[in-house]
């Protein structure tokens, strides 16, 4: 089941789990560095969610796409996945559980 977000598809912790095991998608954490560094997503890029650019992004516009941030008030991963589809991105979604959610589902975090 889709939910959606601020008019952006959302996906949970699970879902997501299933795609990076499968290497079908590609995963954007928008918290502090800090934050990056003390867990993440395994596979997952760190980015400003500020300032990043299409460069940051495949080259290709079809490919999944996936931002997620803190936990489910934090508004900077749906910023982030908005700019993306501004960049003509088609495929972008939302872990609006947030790291913390991801971390609370017990999944494996990884450190950098």
């Amino acid at each position: 089941m889709m939910a959606f977000l601020m008019g952006l598809k959302s996906i949970s912790p699970a879902e997501l789990r299933a795609q990076v095991e499968a290497e079908r998608v590609n995963v954007y954490d928008v918290n502090s560095a800090q934050s990056w560094r003390k867990a993440h997503v395994p596979g997952a890029r760190h980015l400003d969610p500020a300032t990043f650019s299409a460069a940051d992004l495949p080259a290709d516009r079809t490919a999944s796409l996936v931002f997620y941030c803190g936990n489910p008030m934090c508004r900077k991963a749906p910023t982030a996945a908005k700019r993306a589809k501004q960049m003509g991105y088609e495929d972008v979604k939302v872990m609006s559980a947030g790291i913390t959610g991801w971390v609370g589902s017990n999944l494996p975090t990884e450190t950098g």
